[in-house]
């Protein structure tokens, strides 16, 4: 049996107010006395008011004050908790402040020294959060609560670089996080098609009276490998591209939108793709060109050689450029 497994048994031995001696309980689990002893100071750790008194009548018990079952967190499990709550909050999280509420309840539970030792793992990480508009979270909760209850929304939005505010009603699906945006994924009851809109350029969001049902097993995550599998020009033959580079350039290659989803093995100087030859030799050669110096292909070959004609080219044109 797991350690956690044991130490909850034990809790559950002690909880109706028995009092029991560590060879019983090391006799019931199957443990050593020993280990009952370090399962002991765990759960005093974890904020359980268990006593070993010693003596003729002596034994281990749980004081009367104690009510609730505790929740089981180790160091790093606290850290984690609080570091996501800062991913959350810097990622726009709609419910960031109610994530941090759960979070004060679990340090209520803590002990002083948990929460001393708590305080000094995670006060090295911080999240820059990016600058949007506080609407944003709102626009949020209001598309999320749409999509579960399937009610169709009238958005005003605006796409980039555009002067109007363009009015529609969609059937939000879902949501998606991606490059740093919130995307909500919704059905264009316009165009009669689904698309993707970006809820930081969402102005104004309504609801209306007008129902929806979500397709069956619908994934925002899904949707958008599906637009990227869309944007291959064939379905094969497949090769292996292999590409070394710094960090922040391989960072960038990896990162692009289409080519993320075809990434199989990548290290910090390596990175390897299995994308069909069309998509490669149509779209890749102009696009890995704009790294210039910073990248380097290793294979296929066919890839070195279309970037180097196109390199070639495209000095010839500025060395026949009069001047």
């Amino acid at each position: 049996m797991a350690k956690w497994d044991n130490m909850l048994s034990m809790l559950w031995m002690l909880r109706d107010g028995r009092k029991l001696t560590a060879a019983q309980i090391a006799d019931q689990l199957e443990i050593s006395i020993r280990t009952v002893y370090r399962y002991i100071d765990a759960l005093g750790a974890s904020g359980v008011p268990v006593v070993a008194e010693s003596g003729h009548d002596g034994g281990i018990r749980i004081l009367d004050s104690f009510k609730e079952t505790p929740l089981f967190f180790n160091a790093l499990e606290l850290k984690a908790l609080v570091d996501a709550y800062k991913f959350a909050q810097g990622a726009g999280y709609p419910y960031a402040e109610e994530l941090e509420s759960a979070l004060k309840k679990v340090e209520i539970g803590l002990q002083e020294d948990q929460l001393h030792e708590l305080s000094s793992r995670t006060g090295g990480l911080d999240v820059i959060a990016p600058a949007r508009p506080p609407s944003v979270v709102v626009s949020l909760r209001d598309l999320e609560q749409a999509a579960e209850a399937g009610r169709t929304v009238r958005i005003a939005y605006r796409k980039a670089n555009a002067e109007h505010v363009d009015e529609r009603e969609v059937d939000p699906y879902g949501l998606a996080y991606d490059r740093g945006e919130w995307y909500a994924v919704a059905y264009c009851r316009r165009s009669q098609e689904t698309r993707t809109f970006r809820v930081d350029r969402i102005e104004k969001l309504e609801p209306t009276d007008a129902r929806f049902e979500k397709p069956e097993r619908f994934s925002a995550s899904g949707y958008f490998r599906d637009q990227s599998e869309q944007a291959r020009d064939a379905d094969g033959p497949l090769a292996v591209i292999r590409i070394e580079g710094g960090p922040d350039a391989l960072n960038a290659v990896c990162g692009h939108w289409h080519l993320r989803h075809y990434l199989t093995d990548r290290t910090d100087r390596d990175a390897r793709f299995l994308l069909d030859l069309p998509t490669m030799n149509k779209h890749l050669p102009m696009y890995l060109l704009t790294f210039g110096t910073d990248i380097r292909i290793k294979e296929p070959i066919e890839l070195r050689r279309r970037v180097r004609e196109l390199a070639s080219r495209i000095a010839a044109h500025y060395e026949n450029d009069a001047d």
